[in-house]
């Protein structure tokens, strides 16, 4: 199947960060040309939201899947009438469901919903378990603490940048989304001084300082290859963590887009500390995007 042709996969659980994530699908889709899946996959979970159950006035353990999946299909439609749709009920637990949607998937998108009252504000087991192992990239629908999906609004697509962004999955992925929504794509390297040293040391002061941020410029420039010219691209440097770095970024982005390396090994693709962090702490929504070695 041709890349252009593969649909952009949504989970649905009827839950509000769900349904907002349907609203996001539904626009990349529509931006992207292509089809949109709604799947629902649950082995023993009944619906536990509110608004939904409120909609349909019936209690929230009445509410069928198919009702779940039948109000995610009329809420893409009403946003992007003429994208196509396609739903799907699978009695599975919804992190292989999502692994297995992502072979055949542009991208899969999830809410940001944990399984539980401490989890509320971090990422759930099944998001972080889909993100470290997807074939695809995977959109963490982050940012937001209501139902509704706001494209568009500060303008900007954030792009983190690994020690070799040359040629990766996750630069050309952030350019075509920056492409498609006629936005700057600002590529974020961060950069650190030799963590024995202090900037009191006099080897430290002045010319090894900035050898290192040349080096974060360097590896930017390198980064730019891959990316099309037509395309605005502001590439800040920043004396910091990268986790930090790019949290900070995230409060005036529309996506946030890092890459995640394969591991070889039983558990395939594991997310790194940075993919991690920011999973569970930006403030807009996240694309980790397979790297493939």
């Amino acid at each position: 199947m041709n890349r252009t042709d593969l649909p952009i996969a949504v989970g649905v659980d009827g839950s509000e960060p769900s349904l907002r994530a349907v609203d996001w699908a539904a626009d990349e889709a529509a931006l992207r040309g292509t089809a949109l899946r709604l799947v629902y996959a649950s082995l023993w979970e009944r619906y536990e939201g509110a608004s939904l159950a409120h909609d349909l006035g019936k209690p929230s353990e009445e509410v069928t899947a198919e009702e779940i999946v039948d109000t995610a299909e009329r809420r893409a439609r009403h946003r992007q009438p003429g994208i196509k749709v396609t739903t799907d009920v699978l009695p599975e637990e919804p992190e292989y469901v999502l692994v297995r949607e992502g072979r055949s998937a542009l991208a899969v998108v999830m809410g940001c919903r944990g399984r539980s009252s401490m989890a509320e504000a971090l990422l759930g087991s099944v998001g972080v378990m889909v993100a470290g192992h997807a074939h695809c990239p995977v959109i963490v629908l982050r940012g937001s603490h209501d139902n509704q999906a706001r494209s568009g609004a500060r303008g900007r697509i954030v792009l983190g940048d690994g020690e070799e962004p040359t040629g990766s999955a996750a630069v050309r992925f952030a350019a075509e989304e920056a492409l498609l929504r006629r936005v700057p794509l600002e590529a974020v390297r961060a950069w650190r001084r030799p963590a024995h040293a202090t900037t009191e040391h006099p080897l430290i002061v002045g010319e090894p300082a900035h050898q290192h941020e040349q080096e974060a410029v360097e590896v930017l420039a390198e980064a730019r290859r891959d990316v099309q010219a037509d395309l605005q691209v502001h590439r800040p440097t920043v004396e910091a963590r990268a986790r930090d770095a790019l949290l900070a970024a995230s409060r005036e982005a529309d996506l946030l887009v890092v890459g995640a390396r394969r591991r070889h090994g039983h558990f395939g693709l594991q997310l790194g500390r940075v993919a991690h962090g920011v999973l569970h702490h930006a403030a807009c929504p996240v694309a980790v995007v397979p790297e493939r070695e």
